[in-house]
Parts: C-alpha cells; sequence; structure tokens
C-alpha cells in the first residue's frame, strides 16, 4: 500500500500546474481538504482520499490509474463517490456519498475549504454568489446543515 506521504506526493505531482478559482496553487486546497479531514477525526482511508478527491474529476489521475492503484479498497470508493458525474443531479450525486462509508467526512472538508469565507473573497460577485448557493444546496443534500464559522 502507498502510504500517506506517497500518496500527497502523487496528488501534488499530478496537479501541478493546476490553480483554483482564485488562482493559488491547486495542492493547497488538497492540502487544506487533508487537514480538514484529519481535524474531523478522519482516518488514513479518508486522509488518503481527501488528497486524490479531485485527481479523476480533474483529470489529473484516470479512473483506471484510481482502479488501479496501491490503496485501499474503501480509500478507492470515497474517490470514487466524491467524483462528479458529467451531467449528474445534484441529488444522485448526494446519494452516492451518503451511500459510501467515509465520503461524506471528505467531503464535508472539501466544501468547508471551497465556502471559506476568505477564498470566496477574492472572487467577482457573480462567481462568490453562485458558489456560495452551490455549496449550501450540497449541504442542504447531504444533511450537513449550515456551515459552521
Amino acid at each position: 500500500m502507498l502510504t500517506l506521504a506517497e500518496i500527497e506526493a502523487l496528488a501534488r505531482a499530478a496537479h501541478a500546474g493546476q490553480t483554483d478559482k482564485a488562482g493559488r496553487p491547486y495542492a493547497e486546497h488538497l492540502q487544506a481538504v487533508a487537514e480538514g479531514v484529519r481535524a474531523r477525526g478522519g482516518d488514513p482511508d479518508q486522509i488518503a482520499a481527501a488528497w486524490l478527491h479531485d485527481a479523476v474529476e480533474d483529470d489529473a489521475l484516470s479512473e483506471t490509474w484510481l482502479r488501479e492503484a496501491d490503496v485501499s479498497d474503501r480509500t478507492r470508493a470515497i474517490v470514487l463517490a466524491v467524483t462528479k458525474r458529467a451531467g449528474e443531479a445534484p441529488e444522485a450525486y448526494a446519494g452516492r456519498i451518503l451511500a459510501t462509508p467515509g465520503a461524506l467526512l471528505v467531503k464535508e472538508a472539501d466544501m468547508a475549504h471551497n465556502a471559506n469565507p476568505a477564498r470566496l473573497a477574492v472572487l467577482d460577485e457573480p462567481t462568490r454568489t453562485r458558489l456560495t448557493e452551490k455549496y449550501a444546496r450540497m449541504r442542504a443534500l447531504l444533511g450537513l446543515g449550515p456551515e459552521r464559522a
């Protein structure tokens, strides 16, 4: 099995050169999500999934790579659960997350970082509003309630 350090290095390399909507290196988001999972009591499988949570969705790593990677079945399942699929309804996406043990914690940490007011503040108003509404709707679908400050 790959160690957490090896998974982190793979994720950082896979997303090298990518930036988030605010223009920050994408690896900062991955690290924040992994730290958020750890702070919420996540286990090593969930922390590994946090590092990889956007890899397939962003085409940084292929689904074939993930299926063949030397990671736990649980980590693989969590990554696949939080990977959005083209044209997928939010309700179906939320249902898959809720049906996959361990995935909700990873998605919660992801959304917490994405919805961080400091991150949103650097975006233009229409984007900030759209994303705030999107994250609030997904939190509701996942039964998480309003974001905690």
